[in-house]
C-alpha cells in the first residue's frame, strides 16, 4: 500500500531553504533558474528570487507522457556558443568564457528519467554532438537540485533537501501546489 507523506508550504520553505544553503556553501551561483513544469516551478521562483536572477522553465513531463520540449538555446548557451558574428574575435564556435551556470530544478527527482532526458536532450540536439564533450558542462555550470530525491533513482542531483528510499517504503509525495483546494 502507498502511503502519502504531505509536505506543507513551510516544509516546502525550509527545503528550499536548505538547496540555497548547499549552493551557497558550494560557492557556486546561477545565472539563472530553470523550473522544471510543473513541480519544478514554485522551488525555482524562490530560488530566483533569493539570487536575485531570471527563471526560465522547461516543459519535460516524462510520467504523464504530456509532449516535452527541446531547448537549444539553453545548451547553447550552457556550453558557451559563439554566434557566427562573434566567430571573427573568437575562432571557434565555442568559448568557455560565455558558458552560462544554470539551476535546472524539479520538485522530486524519482527516477531519475527527467534529468538524463535533459541531458541527453541538450547533448543530442545541440552542438558539439559528442557526449563527451558535455562532460565539461554537468556538474559544473549546469547542475540539477531537487527538494525529494529517491535513494534508487539513477541520477544523483547536486543539491538535495531530503532523500527517501522508495525501494523500502513506497512513498507518494503530496506537495502543497497538487492539492490546494482541499
Amino acid at each position: 500500500m502507498v502511503k502519502i507523506k504531505k509536505y506543507s508550504h513551510e516544509d516546502i520553505k525550509g527545503a528550499v531553504n536548505e538547496l540555497i544553503r548547499q549552493i551557497t556553501q558550494d560557492g557556486w551561483r546561477p545565472d539563472y533558474v530553470v523550473g522544471l513544469t510543473r513541480g519544478g516551478l514554485l522551488p525555482a521562483v524562490m530560488l530566483s528570487h533569493y539570487f536575485d536572477v531570471p527563471m526560465h522553465t522547461l516543459k519535460v513531463c516524462l510520467r504523464d507522457n504530456i509532449d516535452t520540449e527541446s531547448n537549444c538555446w539553453m545548451a547553447e548557451e550552457a556550453f558557451g556558443y559563439v554566434s557566427e558574428d562573434e566567430r571573427d574575435v573568437i575562432k571557434s564556435r565555442w568559448d568557455t568564457k560565455k558558458r552560462r551556470n544554470i539551476l535546472i530544478v524539479d520538485d522530486i527527482n524519482d527516477s531519475g528519467a527527467t534529468f538524463e532526458w535533459i541531458k541527453k536532450d541538450w547533448a543530442s540536439g545541440c552542438f558539439p554532438k559528442e557526449i563527451q564533450a558535455w562532460n565539461s558542462v554537468w556538474g559544473q555550470n549546469v547542475r540539477f537540485a531537487a527538494l525529494i530525491e529517491n535513494a534508487s533513482s539513477e541520477f544523483d542531483a547536486e543539491y538535495v533537501s531530503e532523500v527517501i528510499d522508495k525501494s523500502e517504503n513506497d512513498i507518494w509525495c503530496q506537495f502543497p501546489w497538487e492539492q490546494w483546494w482541499k
